[in-house]
């Protein structure tokens, strides 16, 4: 195998413990993502023999578990970290890019508080697949190299009966995230967060200059990503600073989904019962978030005149909102076909997902029912439809009709679907989120056999999904 690195350990020996992972009594690999281990240099004999089940499972030298704070709903928690996993290392993959190859599910670590650092079979699977799914629509993302089973049962998260462990094998550009910052800052003081400043750049914003310029690219990229999931109907459901990583990828999808019908104040996460992290607070809460991160920065700003260091991060959070509405009109332009100024647009979204949640229509049905032309079937009342559809064929493109359909995924990770899958691989049957997989990984043509992935399926919208920890 490829020797690993331990870049980030070496720069900041303050954020990490040295920390291998349990030895699970009996892995086996339920699925191994090639495409993704070609994209890495890893040799797939290799990989699938004795020296990648070790590294698979964590058993080799060097790994460390990573320290990180955040707020968690709101509130400020001093540690978090690794509860439950270890950083294998960096490589760097066959494109010249650095990554982290990550173990989720590996056991208990001086992070893990009450928990036992396992993790079960369902939500491992269910992180591979919203991660592939992401990747394929062209959102930037973690993903799953592969998951295996331990051979061992664990506590279940519901219910009394014992469920199958399970390890992910995350592929990330890192897993530094604003928490890592807030550790940092929080517990170590400027130089430290200085020194990690400067790793972060290194890593994934060289042009940024200093600290008020890691912000600015931070901001920028997440202001990208999260206007990308709202066009796709994502729901993180737990956007704490911990899960916003610098990088600009998503990262850790525990009680995630994905909207059937539109609603603005969707929830699915269980332990979500505020409605803090709903479908359309998710811009709102990434600035939020933000605003910790520039908190977090104020000492390596400006150490000599803090009120300089407040006002100069304030003129940078500025910025998130008219990037994520370039960014949002954007994305809207190529799902619905048309060419137009901004606020142009963004009106013509705006008053599209209004009326497509006053009469409960599917969304991600719609985008693709407008690309085929049968979208007025999917209104009980086609009147208010037919003013706006109006208002889209006086900015509609014809010749972005191919575009756009290329924009509007068929084959989305719905919620009764994918529980439906990851039963059954629970039960000892991985067939069906095998299918799954294969179905998201490429999700705008309709294929053989896959036609009952293609809708919503009755209780998508009341279901509940659990972050597994």
């Amino acid at each position: 195998m490829l020797p690993l690195q331990q870049t980030y350990a070496q720069a900041l020996p303050e954020l990490c413990v040295p920390w291998r992972a349990d030895l699970p009594p009996d892995p086996e690999i339920v699925w191994l993502n090639e495409p993704l281990a070609a994209e890495l240099g890893l040799d797939l004999g290799r990989l699938r023999g004795p020296e990648g089940m070790a590294l698979l499972t964590g058993q080799i030298d060097g790994t460390i578990a990573q320290a990180y704070a955040g707020h968690q709903f709101g509130s400020a928690n001093p540690q978090l970290g690794d509860g439950r996993a270890v950083l294998l290392g960096e490589l760097v993959d066959t494109s010249g890019r650095r990554v982290d190859l990550h173990l989720k599910g590996s056991g208990r670590t001086p992070f893990a508080r009450a928990g036992d650092g396992k993790a079960p079979l369902g939500p491992m699977l269910r992180e591979a697949v919203i991660g592939e799914f992401l990747h394929a629509t062209g959102v930037p993302t973690t993903r799953a190299l592969a998951v295996l089973t331990t051979g061992e049962r664990i506590a279940p998260r519901q219910g009394v009966t014992p469920e199958p462990g399970a390890l992910l094998v995350r592929v990330a550009a890192s897993h530094l995230r604003v928490g890592t910052v807030q550790a940092a800052a929080w517990h170590h003081g400027p130089e430290v967060t200085g020194r990690l400043v400067d790793h972060v750049i290194t890593r994934h914003h060289p042009s940024a200059d200093g600290p008020l310029g890691l912000l600015a690219a931070v901001t920028g990229a997440q202001a990208e990503l999260v206007a990308q999931w709202m066009l796709l109907g994502f729901v993180h459901g737990v956007m704490n600073t911990d899960n916003m990583a610098l990088s600009g990828e998503g990262i850790d999808y525990g009680p995630c989904a994905f909207l059937d019908v539109h609603r603005d104040q969707a929830v699915f996460s269980s332990i979500d019962r505020s409605g803090r992290y709903a479908y359309g607070n998710q811009p709102g809460i990434a600035l939020w978030n933000l605003s910790r991160f520039a908190e977090a920065l104020l000492p390596v700003i400006d150490a000599e005149d803090p009120q300089h260091a407040v006002d100069a991060a304030t003129e940078v959070l500025e910025g998130f909102e008219p990037a994520y509405l370039a960014a949002r009109a954007r994305g809207l332009a190529a799902k619905l076909g048309v060419t137009g100024g901004q606020d142009e647009v963004l009106a013509l979204g705006e008053d599209l997902f209004v009326l497509m949640e006053a009469q409960s229509v599917d969304h991600t049905g719609f985008f693709r029912a407008l690309s085929a032309g049968g979208a007025e079937a999917l209104f009980a009342d086609p009147e208010p439809f037919r003013a706006w559809a109006a208002r889209h064929e006086a900015l509609h493109d014809p010749s972005a009709d191919g575009p756009a359909a290329r924009a509007n995924p068929l084959y989305v990770p719905r919620n009764v679907q994918l529980d439906t899958a990851l039963r059954a691989a629970h039960l000892g049957d991985p067939g069906p989120v095998l299918t799954f997989l294969d179905a998201v990984s490429a999700p705008f043509e309709a294929r053989p056999g896959l036609a009952h992935l293609e809708g919503p399926e009755e209780g998508g919208d009341r279901f509940l999904t659990f972050c597994g920890t």
